[in-house]
């Protein structure tokens, strides 16, 4: 790991973004809450907010950083899910790998929910994609 000890700890936000595209009848499922294992954006909410927290257990030269804000928001447009997240901490360095990993793992946690709808005959998914992952916004203060 990078040594960041001779750093100042301050106030650090990070915006990342990210869509995943579904058959519109999976997405009609999704937006109308008929997903059999449950209810995917609440889950993918809570599994961002933990992947966030969880970021230096999963990649390993993240330091490990007190975070004080994760939140998320999703939007529908057409056979698209967005999700933006957003992370706030007080740390020598900063959040935009916890925020593209609460966005990533908003996306995968829809994948697993509705991949019994998306698969083919074949069991593939020829039509879902995950795209656009990216940091939207840095801010140190």
């Amino acid at each position: 790991m990078v040594d960041i000890s001779g750093k100042d700890i301050i106030s650090r936000e990070a915006s990342a973004a990210g869509e995943i595209r579904l058959k519109p009848s999976t997405m009609k499922r999704l937006r109308s809450g008929g997903i059999a294992k449950g209810d995917a954006v609440a889950a993918a909410e809570i599994a961002a907010i933990m992947a966030a927290k969880n970021t230096p257990h999963i990649l390993p030269f993240c330091h490990s950083i007190p975070l004080t804000t994760v939140r998320t928001k999703h939007s529908f447009q057409g056979n698209t899910l967005r999700v933006e997240s957003y992370v706030k901490g007080l740390a020598r360095t900063g959040v935009e790998m916890e925020a593209l990993t609460a966005a990533s793992t908003y996306l995968l946690t829809i994948w697993d929910m509705v991949k019994q709808y998306e698969k083919d005959s074949k069991g593939q998914y020829p039509s879902t994609i995950i795209t656009n992952l990216r940091v939207t916004k840095k801010i140190k203060r």
